[in-house]
């Protein structure tokens, strides 16, 4: 639990007793952020993501109406990194792609939440990286291996627990160049939506992660970029870029 703009120099985690989902209990150790390695603020059983969510990413990747219905995919829990840690490009890739997203933090067990109810299930929000190897997503005609590489979904990097996130703007950014810059009320479907569409089909569980979809600029990262998803109200996502070993 952080107290004060996370951002700041003077902000200070508060360690929770007990399992880390709500209700919270404050425990007594305290660690100034600046202090600290911060991990993945959360590694779910799943990573229940959105593709063509954005009108001008349907746009942008060659299609001219949205679908009908929302495209879902999973990424493994195993692709999940942190702020800070290294996106490893494949070597079964050579052409790997960010894709900067909203990504909603499941905190209560779900299954066949009405739209009218399906925020109460929302524990918070954290910025993400859906990491795609574009030419493989062409090539094999379905998404799992594309998306599901190790170090494939960085979180981070905090959970904002007390955010409207009906009108945020969201930003890519690689070395410094803004390649991707939205918003999410420009989402073909927002976050109730999704969470009652997905939950009709699969229990969500605490922890799991909802990756809401890309706006359009997704394009290539190299070994020595830095990738950097910023999402008003919330944080910087950062993460290098890297050759696997």
């Amino acid at each position: 639990m952080i107290d004060g703009d996370p951002s700041g120099p003077d902000a200070v985690i508060t360690e929770l007793a007990g399992f880390p989902l709500p209700p919270f209990e404050r425990g007594t150790g305290q660690h100034r952020v600046a202090d600290v390695r911060l991990l993945a603020p959360v590694v779910g059983s799943k990573i229940v993501a959105v593709g063509k969510n954005y009108a001008d990413h349907v746009r942008e990747m060659g299609g001219d109406e949205p679908p009908a219905d929302p495209v879902l995919f999973l990424k493994p829990s195993t692709s999940v990194i942190g702020p800070g840690d290294a996106i490893a490009l494949p070597a079964l890739s050579t052409e790997v792609h960010h894709e900067a997203e909203l990504a909603v933090v499941i905190g209560g067990i779900v299954r066949r939440v009405p739209v009218e109810r399906a925020l109460d299930a929302v524990l918070g929000y954290t910025c993400a990286n859906d990491v795609t190897a574009r030419d493989l997503q062409r090539s094999d005609g379905q998404w799992a291996r594309a998306k599901g590489f190790d170090t494939f979904c960085p979180l981070g990097p905090w959970i904002e627990t007390e955010l409207d996130a009906g009108d945020l703007a969201i930003e890519c950014r690689v070395d410094g160049e803004l390649r991707q810059s939205g918003r999410t009320s420009d989402l073909l479907r927002g976050v109730a939506e999704l969470i009652a569409y997905a939950s009709a089909v699969m229990t969500l569980l605490p922890g799991d992660v909802l990756l809401t979809g890309t706006p359009a600029g997704v394009g290539p990262i190299v070994a020595g970029n830095r990738v950097d998803v910023t999402i008003q109200g919330i944080g910087t996502l950062s993460n290098p870029v890297v050759d696997r070993d």
